[in-house]
């Protein structure tokens, strides 16, 4: 154990609400498209605070796969203390690698949690692609599928643009949904949202979700 993550969990001993954010930063999500993502993650950063409980309980990780690789940009912090990265565009799309680098990062979060005795909502994986994954994503989907079967973790897959939604709706458990056009903000503010009520709700009950306005019906 760290010695960060002890005054870490003495400062704050609050459950947390890990929301993972693996972010498609391939070369078509280059322009216009990336400038709008980049704007999402600003009102993001801005509407999460706004909720007491949920800048102290929310804890916000970033993967990205596409431009470098796959890198974890963001180790989980929370909420009050995230700052939106500004992201860029090229390569391919290992989204597959992304996914299970994802599942990983989660699982040690969760240790650390219960290493130093604090409780946590089932977290999140927010995915978002504009694309198909240009590497073996199977075992990811297995992966996923596991996890949800065990309750480990909400996996959300939200498809921009050409983004192949046949091939997210055999990665995701739950119904991918497509974004209408560019519009990142109102995805964002819908992320912030259902945290806040997450993280506003007792661990382990079912907590209603504002609807996605910003999806194609």
């Amino acid at each position: 154990m760290s010695y960060l993550e002890d005054v870490e969990f003495q400062d704050n001993p609050d459950p947390r609400c890990p929301c993972l954010l693996l972010l498609d930063t391939s070369g078509s999500m280059s322009g216009a498209p990336i400038q709008a993502l980049n704007q999402g993650l600003q009102t993001f950063q801005m509407d999460i605070v706004k909720d007491a409980l949920a800048q102290r309980r929310v804890e916000v990780g970033i993967i990205t796969f596409g431009n470098g690789g796959v890198r974890q940009i963001q180790d989980f912090v929370i909420a009050e203390n995230f700052q939106a990265p500004t992201l860029s565009a090229s390569g391919n799309t290992p989204m597959g690698e992304a996914i299970n680098r994802g599942i990983e990062m989660l699982r040690a979060r969760k240790d650390q949690y219960k290493n130093h005795g604090i409780a946590y909502y089932r977290p999140w994986i927010f995915m978002i692609t504009d694309g198909a994954p240009t590497d073996s994503w199977q075992a990811a989907a297995q992966g996923i599928e596991s996890e949800e079967s065990n309750k480990g973790l909400a996996f959300f897959a939200v498809g921009v643009a050409s983004a192949n939604m046949n091939i997210l709706s055999q990665i995701a458990v739950r119904p991918p949904l497509m974004l209408q056009g560019l519009n990142f903000v109102d995805l964002f503010l819908w992320l912030s949202q259902s945290q806040q009520r997450v993280s506003n709700s007792k661990i382990g009950e079912q907590t209603a979700l504002p609807p996605p306005g910003w999806a194609v019906v």
